[in-house]
């Protein structure tokens, strides 16, 4: 594949670096990708051309469209759900790239060569797309010989410290329960849904029970488990072991005995033990089904995988 000119890396360098993706908004490369694709068929560096109506949003910038170019060069994993709609930085960073294109003045080649040239520049965000999917996954450590407690403990300490820690306790909280009821269907939504959003009572429902699962407990949570048990619901929030006293106060305060919380380490861990019918031989299985489920579980709704946990040596090969 022929290498994009200086000009466009340099474009590519200009680009506001997002601290938790390492690189540039997901929304920057996809407004790119679509601009781009457009440009194939109608090389117009007018940049009102490429704005839609209210000069706030990407024309033709949508999830489908972003898919379809990214299928296009073999890439097709989930990226940039919004397709860039919703980057503020969008129209900015679509400017500077159109006077980039302005620079190299590629409308006085054929447009077979010209083709050649805007392929290059999205093969070249495409595998920056790879590299945002291929991200170090969250490491585990894996010893038999600890409590499960604290391996639930270790897990859910090393994702905070990577500020992924929402992420990974709700994913892993659902892992636990489609591992305890298998013949149930465990809702599965990206961490960054609002309960709004989808009308859900909390982050599960199961039976009467609404589970809200955070490692930051704030007034809008018991303000939802006040509305839950007006709907005959029962809350019940986990939170990291550190938050539980905290946490237990302010439920009391809000509805007296009526908002169960536990800690998030003992809620999964507790599970592992009774399906390995406390058999630390058969903790292995348990533990190792439980990080399976978790991937596949993150891997259905999240764009970066590097929420998924990277399953240690001797969790594989048992």
């Amino acid at each position: 594949m022929k290498q994009p000119s200086n000009q466009f890396l340099q474009w590519y360098d200009s680009l506001k670096i997002v601290k938790a993706n390492k690189g540039p908004a997901n929304g920057s490369i996809a407004t790119a990708l679509v601009v781009l694709n457009r440009l194939m068929d109608d090389y117009n560096l007018d940049f009102n051309a490429h704005i839609a109506d209210g000069g706030m949003q990407i024309k033709g910038a949508s999830g489908s469209a972003v898919s379809a170019i990214l299928k296009s060069f073999g890439e097709e994993r989930p990226f940039a759900k919004e397709g860039g709609r919703t980057n503020r930085g969008g129209p900015s960073e679509v400017k500077a790239l159109l006077k980039m294109l302005q620079e190299l003045s590629l409308e006085n080649l054929p447009k077979e060569t010209r083709n050649e040239e805007l392929i290059s520049m999205q093969a070249f965000l495409v595998d920056r797309v790879k590299d945002y999917h291929n991200r170090q996954k969250i490491k585990m450590m894996f010893n038999p010989d600890f409590s499960t407690w604290h391996l639930v403990n270790n897990l859910l300490n090393t994702a905070i410290s990577e500020g992924k820690g929402g992420f990974i306790a709700q994913h892993l909280v659902g892992a636990k329960l489609q591992l305890r009821f298998p013949d149930i269907s465990i809702s599965n939504e990206s961490a960054s849904t609002a309960d709004l959003q989808t009308q859900r009572p909390g982050d599960f429902l199961i039976g009467h029970t609404a589970i809200h699962v955070t490692i930051a407990p704030m007034q809008a949570l018991y303000d939802k488990c006040k509305h839950n048990i007006t709907q005959g619901l029962k809350p019940f929030i986990l939170v990291p072991d550190s938050r539980v006293v905290g946490a237990r106060q302010n439920a009391e305060q809000v509805s007296e005995q009526k908002i169960s919380v536990e800690s998030i380490e003992s809620f999964v861990s507790q599970n592992v033990n009774e399906l390995s019918g406390f058999n630390k031989n058969q903790l292995t299985h348990s533990f190792r089904d439980l990080i399976l489920i978790y991937n596949q579980r993150v891997d259905e709704v999240e764009t970066d995988k590097s929420l998924m946990i990277e399953l240690p040596s001797n969790l594989t090969n048992d």
